[in-house]
């Protein structure tokens, strides 16, 4: 098995340093990331060490709260979009076996009188778990900025306007997912802790998870593992993405397995922020991703209309 040496190391430092040289060099090297692998390590990305130890002890203490209390923040009728996803509720696309996780979602704060607040439930306060809600907000904001400037990298990338994506994702439906796996209890029939997939947004920003288990499929068709280290954030190209560039960069399949046996006793935390655009932001393959060699390969659709199709693939919606 090989490491997160594979996965280019970037410094999102020197994007923002005001020197062409450095900014011209994190764009190239990012987007022949995103080309060849689909993922990265970020550093710099503006979320400290201390914020990000601070959240996974509230979601730590969240997902210890008794069974009975967290059923009441599993809203009905929300598609699991805010609060509690009980266990096993969610499984990949093209498999019925539920994944062995529970999660909470953490959505948008619209606080500029946006009209589009009245798409989006309210988030969900935990009564039980005061700092809970205000560490989330936090972190859904730091992460969101940090995945702002990846993206306008990406665009200067594609040789498109640097604040293409501005409008599109201001106050986009964005989530932040503290993610529980629950220790293993007993041989796993087939499930794993979160099957093979590729993700459904733009792109994926991964706070360090609490315990190894992240691999991605490279492109020799090889699983390959990825541990954040310190002071790094794992950022990935999801299916919107993949599609707007006309699979120019690539939303690489990646899975949680199943630990050794003998860390069947632990539990495992993992909090990935999913940048959303609005639901009217058009996936349409960009122009400048379609030539003679690479034809374009999707239908024209919203984001919002995309989102609504996989979220009933993958059981959340019926």
């Amino acid at each position: 098995m090989n490491s997160i040496q594979n996965i280019p190391s970037i410094d999102l430092a020197d994007f923002t340093s005001g020197d062409a040289q450095r900014k011209n060099d994190f764009v190239q090297k990012l987007g022949k990331a995103y080309e060849e692998i689909g993922f990265v390590a970020v550093k710099n990305h503006g979320l400290s060490d201390a914020k990000s130890a601070e959240l996974y002890k509230q979601v730590e203490a969240f997902f210890k709260l008794d069974t009975a209390i967290k059923a009441k923040y599993e809203i009905e009728g929300l598609a699991g979009q805010r609060g509690y996803t009980s266990f096993g509720k969610e499984h990949a696309k093209g498999r019925n076996t539920g994944d062995l996780k529970e999660f909470w979602h953490f959505g948008q704060y619209v606080e500029d009188g946006d009209a589009i607040a009245k798409e989006y439930p309210q988030n969900i306060d935990v009564a039980e778990l005061p700092e809970f809600n205000a560490i989330g907000k936090e972190v859904y904001q730091t992460l969101e900025s940090a995945g702002r400037e990846m993206l306008s990298a990406i665009a200067l990338y594609l040789g498109i306007d640097e604040n293409y994506f501005d409008d599109k994702i201001h106050n986009g439906n964005s989530i932040l997912r503290p993610i529980h796996y629950p220790p293993i209890t007993e041989e796993p029939k087939d499930a794993v802790r979160a099957a093979e997939h590729e993700d459904i947004n733009l792109i994926t920003l991964l706070m360090g998870a609490s315990a190894e288990g992240l691999q991605v499929l490279n492109k020799k068709g090889e699983w390959v593992d990825v541990t954040a280290l310190p002071n790094q954030i794992v950022v990935n190209v999801g299916d919107m993405l993949q599609r707007l560039t006309n699979n120019k960069l690539r939303s690489t399949t990646h899975r949680v397995v199943n630990p050794p046996k003998e860390k069947w006793g632990q539990s495992r935390f993992s909090i990935p922020f999913f940048l959303h655009p609005r639901s009217e932001m058009r996936l349409d393959c960009l122009p400048e991703c379609i030539d003679s060699e690479n034809p374009k390969q999707y239908e024209d659709i919203t984001g919002g209309e995309y989102l609504e199709e996989r979220l009933a693939e993958i059981g959340l919606k019926k």
